[in-house]
């Protein structure tokens, strides 16, 4: 194997992760595939078919990852390989418009309550734009977000919870100034007094409140009930916007994202919505979208500004549609069964090895906790007071047994419809040793 320059490419993991920190700060392009939280060398894939990826070394693994979450179909899904093989085949990049944008976008419209689709190429851009565009229609400058709910790297989104609830925000990122970070309030979840107290404060202030449609990047989290539906009301009784975003839920959690285990049994609907993963199927896409008045604000219609070289780029986008066209009422329901088997085989291997645990759901997807069985997981709090210390030799062990979690214990997992019997005996198997990993696991000295 050789790269451009002519020289051979290390072939082990721990190899190619060597010679990646050489040119990669860290030597990786997102820090969770840094293996941080869980310890050891980073797996470096070469290689997916299915429910399965193979790594540099040739070895092969169940994936519970699923690019974290666009795999709807599975990996390699051969209507998704041809519709992708006969993009490129017409050309990579135009830098114009293109048929299939307005495709995928009228394809979004007919399964969420929405009026204009705007394509972008990552879900921070879409999460950018739609705090410009709630600024922009409503005057305001401050945002309300969750502690714990990630909406992308864009620098008010990366604020760290102030001293008290109605407090300005401190940055939690360098490089991020407190002039930033103090447009953006940090609040619990779950939390509906903590939000009164703000509005009642600063309620003509608040341009926005975004919220993740269930929060799943700290653990999966469900919302409690009525929480969702009360985010819409106090937005509208306020005059702000509500931003909803299912950049990892959308067409995910369920054949309508998560608004349709929550929106759409209660009768309301955000302002702006967020997509992204499944969108693209795996390709870097994501979208803002709304209805109608507040979309037009966007250019070249309104004065909110907007672009990108590469937004609706032709081979992102048919294999966005052929994803989202192909994920069938039958696929949905293959997912929710084996999404429901897996959980059965984890709590099943957990609860034999004496490990103390709550499993977390939203929709289709769902994430262990452990030492959580008391309360279970309601808050940023809760899942930072778990017994984080069990998951990295919990992880360890599923890779040694031929299975890929996410390699954080703050993520969901996920499935495919490609995702079969011998795929899930495979995963059934490797359980019970990383079960024990856990139960024999101790916090570090310290």
């Amino acid at each position: 194997m050789t790269g451009t320059t002519g020289t051979t490419a290390p072939t082990t993991n721990a190899g190619l992760y060597e010679a990646a920190r050489t040119v990669i700060p860290g030597g990786v392009n997102s820090p969770v595939r840094a293996f941080g939280s869980v310890g050891g060398t980073p797996v470096a894939m070469v290689r997916a078919a299915g429910p399965y990826l193979t790594d540099v070394e040739g070895r092969e693994y169940v994936d519970l990852v699923c690019s974290w979450g666009p795999m709807l179909l599975g990996h390699n899904h051969p209507a998704v390989v041809e519709a992708v093989h006969r993009a490129v085949d017409a050309g990579l990049s135009f830098g114009t418009s293109t048929p299939d944008e307005a495709r995928l976008a009228t394809l979004i419209a007919s399964r969420v309550p929405v009026d204009r689709v705007r394509m972008v190429s990552t879900g921070t851009e879409a999460t950018m734009t739609a705090l410009r565009l709630a600024r922009g229609a409503t005057g305001r400058n401050l945002v309300v977000k969750f502690a714990g709910c990630y909406h992308g790297h864009s620098d008010g989104l990366l604020a760290a919870a102030g001293s008290g609830v109605a407090t300005q925000s401190l940055p939690g990122s360098a490089g991020v100034t407190e002039a930033q970070a103090a447009e953006t309030l940090v609040l619990p979840y779950n939390d509906t007094a903590a939000l009164e107290e703000v509005f009642a404060a600063r309620g003509a202030d608040v341009a926005a409140v975004i919220t993740e449609a269930a929060p799943c990047n700290m653990g999966v989290v469900a919302p409690a009930e009525g929480f969702n539906r009360f985010l819409r009301e106090i937005t509208g009784r306020h005059g702000a916007l509500l931003v909803w975003d299912e950049v990892l839920t959308g067409f995910r959690a369920s054949d309508t994202g998560y608004w349709g285990l929550s929106g759409r049994p209660e009768g309301w609907t955000p302002d702006l919505w967020t997509f992204g993963k499944v969108i693209g199927g795996g390709m870097p896409t994501a979208a803002v979208a709304g209805r109608t008045e507040v979309m037009d604000l966007l250019a070249p219609l309104g004065p909110v500004y907007q672009a990108g070289t590469l937004s609706g780029n032709p081979v992102a986008m048919a294999c966005g549609l052929a994803t989202l066209g192909n994920a069938t009422a039958d696929v949905y329901a293959t997912i929710d069964r084996r999404s429901r088997q897996l959980e059965g085989l984890l709590v099943e291997a957990l609860t034999t090895a004496g490990v103390d645990h709550s499993i977390q759901r939203a929709g289709t997807l769902f994430s262990v906790a452990f030492g959580t069985s008391a309360r279970g997981v309601h808050d940023y709090a809760d899942a930072q007071a778990q017994e984080a210390f069990r998951y990295g030799p919990f992880f360890h062990a599923m890779l040694e047994h031929g299975v890929y979690l996410p390699p954080s214990v703050f993520e969901a997992w996920f499935v495919s419809a490609a995702h079969d019997d011998a795929a899930m005996e495979r995963v059934a198997a490797a359980l019970p040793h990383a079960a024990r990993a856990a139960a024999a696991a101790r916090p570090a000295a310290g």
